[in-house]
């Protein structure tokens, strides 16, 4: 749980988040990530599938950190991979190749045969020319491929250009219109392709089950086509994208999203395949904090409010790529004390390292707190303009359990000479 005590103050895990930072004495930006929260919104999540078979594969390009990953897998959780760096990554935390999909629309050589020797549940092939790669690995290998096919629905979804992904003109999945190319491909290669699943992602940051429950009911009547046809299926992938409430309320919560797929599934009579869901953001978002220092304010005489902070969009790349919004208050409450607009920037010399404007105390912070900064932040961080990687503080039980500490300036300049 993330809130503010009786003074003001920010607690995670039930502790003062100003006494975890100075435990765990890796100064600022840092981000701080509440395992105990994170594992609650898997439990949750379950809880949506009632007795339902299913497999809950988390997307680890949303918080890659090995402490995330394993606390999600002594969950239950297994994994959804798009490179072979998170498959190693997966499988050393833990988790079983048979509960791994490989997904991904450029998949080299070497990661499909890391993939493949593994022995994933599947690898989810993204277009007929796909298959008959991964038919050719297979043979090289001497081995049968476990594959999916993910199927773009032709659907459009209300959220960001970026992360839509199930529409006609996305680069994900096979379309509806080749899919008899797919099958021919599948028949081909019978020796060393086994069909054992399909699967589907139309976005991310869905804030509603229509679509996605519309996208789970036409993969179902999919599958059971397919079953009909004789291909041995064993799941039903319907993808991840379940919405965050980052402040502008979100209505739908992720074990909706569950009900809805296993509602769609049972609908066909397909309840006793394995139902798989590949969430990322909604089990790490909302628990992980981004805390920055106040470098400097800057008031022009035309009443313009910057508050110029230690975190740029090299720490947190959301703001500047997606244009999303992350609520920032001070890291120790100001009581009633009078409040203003600031313009929250970071240090990057780029227009776009810019956190919006909030509702601050006039007088500025010493500290902020970016919310809701689990997913997407770490993982998307850089260290452009020769600045340091963020530090990275997890806690457990109300007590720092592990620390990331920042590098240094120094690092970075060690590296470019080595160049």
């Amino acid at each position: 749980m993330i809130e503010r005590d009786a003074h003001g103050g920010l607690r995670i895990g039930g502790a003062s988040l100003a006494a975890l930072l100075e435990a765990a004495a890796c100064g600022t930006p840092a981000y701080v990530y509440d395992l105990d929260g994170m594992a609650e919104a898997l439990a949750d999540l379950v809880r949506g599938f009632g007795d339902a078979p299913h497999l809950v594969a988390y997307a680890l390009k949303a918080n890659s950190a090995g402490r995330v990953v394993r606390a999600l897998a002594e969950g239950s959780a297994g994994a959804d991979v798009v490179s072979g760096g998170e498959l190693a990554l997966a499988l050393a935390c833990g988790i079983a190749p048979s509960r791994v999909v490989f997904s991904g629309v450029g998949k080299r050589d070497d990661e499909l045969d890391a993939a493949l020797a593994a022995g994933v549940l599947a690898v989810q092939a993204e277009s007929v020319e796909e298959l008959e790669r991964i038919a050719a690995r297979a043979r090289a290998l001497g081995r049968v491929a476990r594959v999916s096919i993910r199927v773009n629905p032709g659907l459009e979804v209300d959220t960001h250009a970026h992360v839509a992904t199930g529409h006609d003109e996305a680069k994900f999945g096979v379309a509806e219109a080749d899919l008899g190319d797919a099958w021919s491909a599948l028949e081909r290669n019978a020796s060393t392709l086994a069909l054992t699943g399909l699967s589907s992602h139309v976005g991310s940051q869905l804030v509603s089950t229509d679509t996605y429950a519309r996208a789970a009911e036409q993969l179902a009547r999919l599958a059971r086509s397919r079953v009909a046809a004789g291909a041995p299926l064993s799941f039903i992938d319907t993808g991840g994208g379940f919405g965050i409430d980052y402040g502008s309320g979100c209505p739908a919560r992720p074990a909706d999203f569950a009900a809805a797929a296993v509602a769609a599934v049972r609908r066909e009579g397909l309840g006793h395949l394995t139902l798989v869901v590949e969430p990322g953001r909604s089990l790490v978002a909302p628990w992980g904090l981004l805390v920055a220092s106040t470098i400097a304010p800057k008031v022009s005489r035309a009443g313009r409010r910057w508050l110029v902070i230690d975190a740029g969009m090299n720490d947190l790349l959301r703001p500047a790529l997606y244009q999303a919004r992350h609520r920032v208050e001070p890291l120790v409450g100001a009581g009633d004390a009078p409040r203003a607009a600031w313009r929250v920037v970071g240090p990057v010399c780029e227009s776009s390292d810019d956190f919006g404007t909030h509702d601050l105390p006039a007088e500025p912070p010493g500290a902020v707190v970016l919310r809701d900064a689990g997913a997407y932040g770490y993982s998307m961080a850089s260290r452009y303009n020769g600045r340091p990687l963020p530090a990275e503080v997890f806690v457990r039980g109300g007590q720092v359990v592990g620390c990331t500490p920042r590098a240094s300036a120094d690092d970075w300049v060690r590296d470019r000479l080595a160049t």
